[in-house]
C-alpha cells in the first residue's frame, strides 16, 4: 500500500486516483463512525460521503504539525454526520424532552473495562437516539452542552440518555456474564 504522504500529495493535487485510495483506506472506520449515528445504509453512505468531499476540498488546510491526518479527517467527517442528522427534517425517531428536575446523574464511563472492538456490539443494542448520545458523551468526549447544541435538544434530555444507556449496558452486561 503506499504511503500516506504519498496520497495526501496526490489528493492535494486533485488526482482522483489517490482521493479513491485514500476513501477506501478509511471507509471501514467511517462506516462505523457514521453507524454510530444512522441505522440506514444510505444514510451512513451519505455522512461519509459529505465528510469525505469536505476533506477533499479542504485537503490545502490540513496542517501535520498540528496533530494526526486521520484525527482531522475522522473530525470532518463527524462534523458531516451530525450536520446530516440535525438537518433531517424526517427522522424515524424523535428525543422526548426531559425535564432538568428529574435528577438524572452523569455516573462513570461505562466502557472503561471494555475493549475496543466490544464496545461497537453493545453500543448497537442501544435505540439508535441512544446510542448517538452515549457514544458522542463517552466515546468521543463531547460534554452535556456540546450534544444538545449540536442535536438541537435539551441538556436533561441528553443526561435522561446517558442514564438510559448506562442502565440497558448494565442489563446487557449482566446477561452476559
Amino acid at each position: 500500500m503506499e504511503n500516506l504522504k504519498e496520497i495526501l500529495a496526490g489528493c492535494r493535487n486533485k488526482d482522483r486516483k489517490s482521493q479513491e485510495k485514500l476513501y477506501r483506506q478509511f471507509y471501514p472506520v467511517l462506516f462505523a463512525l457514521c453507524r454510530n449515528f444512522f441505522e440506514d445504509k444510505h444514510d451512513i453512505l451519505t455522512a461519509i460521503n459529505n465528510g469525505m468531499l469536505k476533506v477533499f476540498q479542504n485537503m490545502d488546510q490540513y496542517d501535520s504539525g498540528k496533530g494526526e491526518f486521520f484525527s482531522w479527517m475522522y473530525t470532518i467527517v463527524r462534523n458531516a454526520a451530525l450536520t446530516l442528522l440535525r438537518d433531517r427534517k424526517t427522522q424515524t425517531f424523535e428525543y422526548d424532552e426531559i425535564d432538568d428536575r428529574m435528577g438524572f446523574e452523569s455516573g462513570s464511563n461505562p466502557f472503561d473495562q471494555l475493549a475496543a472492538g466490544d464496545i461497537h456490539i453493545y453500543l448497537l443494542q442501544l435505540p439508535v437516539a441512544t446510542r448517538r448520545i452515549c457514544g458522542l458523551h463517552y466515546i468521543d468526549g463531547f460534554s452535556i452542552k456540546e450534544i444538545a447544541e449540536a442535536l438541537n435538544i435539551s441538556d436533561g434530555t441528553v443526561k435522561w440518555h446517558l442514564s438510559e444507556s448506562r442502565t440497558r449496558l448494565r442489563r446487557i452486561f449482566e446477561k452476559s456474564l
